[in-house]
């Protein structure tokens, strides 16, 4: 068959991203922060924009204190300039010299002073007290490097600090150790015998028992520490045979193997409770995430007022240095032109997202009022598609809208997800959101008896009673959604 040429003529129908509608969807699923990290940025890579200051803020900076005491003293100086020159003048540590001092002079005479003793020497006068030195740290000490630092001040040889270091770097979060000492002495190369007695040397070090291999050694370590060991064998033998018996609180099982009193375990499982079973949860804490609402709404009277921040957020304008200085250098032109558009796409970009944000959360507050009003227990199924009817938007685009941004209510700050759940039906015909029942959920699990704490199937009994037709396994679902044990673990004897 012989190949030939053609035209033919086919109408389709596709869907076509320009750069401003990808640049309008980025924006618009970007949190407050990225957004703030991305507007900075273009300030400094677009000349054509800039930062819009507030209209009748004042230029001008404010008179420090430097120069008013300079203003005060400044007849003084004029007056010591008539007097006759000396032959060397005196420059004391504490005073700052005036204009035309002898500066070598001056910074010979200055040493530096620790805070604390800069403190003590401070008159009464002097309110200003400088931040000590550990305040001006970037970041917290990690665990590696704390105990890094007391391998070092300890009498470990050069190998053993080598081994030390890889031992230090297999610790887990919660601060175990996560590789056997066989396994870490194949790969340094030395004995089984070494590795395992530099694992009790920090064992020893602080924390006390880092380095662990189970729970059961952890809580041993601690038990037989040199300074201050636990005398009392009971304890040692519930570490040794019963922490299982411990975890389902069977003290009855422990009182008979141990042939002790039921008060005696009691009493010994105090004190092992006292221990710490994570012995790295002090530098496991992670530097905290403070939110910053994208939205509020507030109550002005009985109605609610929907709100963006812009707090933090830099206003932004066309320079009119720049379109003023195009010129008529075809390539200055150009690039001024682009540079201009870029501008504005951006600009724009941010006013619609404004925008979307604010639609989207008034249409959730009309949905949701009661729970704005009463509470979470009150608030109702809500899903995307509800929200797009009313704002008549795309799904996509209201589930970029609510992620990562976040909005202060009279109730606290949530973010906008939160609003979007399951229904679980009632007997009184309306359906109540799944956040709701966990809430409810959670506060009769608060009010239990902790002796004898609800299970799975009294919840749901419970909540039967309240019209609120539930499952057992979902239940224990959202049980487990709120980080709550189950009964056998919460039952509390002493």
């Amino acid at each position: 068959m012989a190949l030939q040429m053609r035209q033919d003529l086919r109408m389709s129908t596709q869907l076509v991203m320009t750069p401003q509608l990808q640049q309008a969807i980025k924006l618009l699923q970007l949190s407050r922060p990225e957004l703030v990290d991305l507007v900075r940025s273009e300030l400094m890579e677009n000349p054509l924009l800039e930062e819009a200051h507030e209209i009748g803020t004042s230029a001008e900076e404010p008179v420090s204190s430097v120069e008013l005491q300079d203003a005060v003293d400044a007849p003084q100086q004029e007056q010591a300039a008539a007097e006759p020159e000396r032959s060397a003048p005196e420059v004391k540590a504490d005073e700052v010299p005036k204009e035309g001092a002898d500066w070598e002079a001056y910074a010979d005479s200055m040493e530096y002073m620790p805070p604390s003793a800069a403190g003590a020497t401070r008159t009464s006068n002097d309110d200003e007290e400088g931040p000590s030195i550990e305040a001006t740290l970037t970041r917290a000490e990690t665990l590696a490097e704390h105990l890094m630092w007391q391998v070092r001040l300890s009498n470990f040889d050069e190998t053993g600090e080598e081994v030390a270091e890889y031992i230090v770097r297999c610790l887990s979060p919660a601060g175990y150790l996560q590789e056997s000492a066989p396994q870490i002495a194949r790969k340094l190369g030395v004995s089984t015998l070494k590795v395992e007695t530099l694992v009790r040397k920090i064992q020893q070090l602080d924390p006390v028992a880092i380095g662990s291999r189970n729970l059961a050694e952890c809580l041993w370590v601690q038990a037989n520490h040199p300074e201050h060991p636990v005398e009392d064998p009971l304890v040692r033998a519930i570490i040794a045979k019963h922490l299982h018996n411990l975890e389902i609180r069977n003290y009855q099982a422990v009182a008979r193997d141990t042939g002790e009193a039921l008060e005696e375990v009691y009493e010994a499982t105090k004190v092992i409770m006292g221990m710490d079973p994570r012995p790295a949860r002090a530098y496991g804490v992670e530097t905290p995430q403070y939110i910053t609402p994208d939205v509020y709404i507030i109550k002005v009277g009985e109605e609610f007022v929907v709100t963006l921040n812009d707090d933090g957020l830099p206003r932004l304008r066309i320079s009119g240095l720049y379109k003023e200085a195009v010129g008529e250098h075809p390539k200055a032109k150009e690039y001024i032109h682009e540079r201009m558009r870029s501008a504005q796409w951006l600009i724009r970009s941010i006013q619609q997202r404004q925008r979307t944000i604010v639609k989207v959360t008034r249409s959730i507050l009309k949905f949701q009022r009661e729970f704005f009003e009463r509470g979470p227990q009150h608030l109702r199924p809500l899903i995307l598609k509800d929200v797009a009817e009313d704002i008549e938007m795309h799904e996509s685009t209201v589930s970029r809208v609510t992620t990562n941004k976040y909005v202060h209510t009279p109730q606290g700050i949530f973010e906008l997800k939160y609003f979007f759940n399951a229904g679980i039906s009632r007997t009184t015909g309306d359906d109540l959101a799944s956040e709701a029942v966990k809430e409810r959920i959670k506060k009769l699990i608060d009010l239990e008896d902790e002796a004898h704490p609800y299970s799975d199937q009294r919840l749901v009994e419970l909540l039967q009673e309240e019209g609120i037709d539930i499952a057992r396994r979902t239940v224990a679902k959202y049980r487990e959604q709120l980080g709550v044990l189950s009964s056998a673990k919460r039952r509390k004897l002493f």
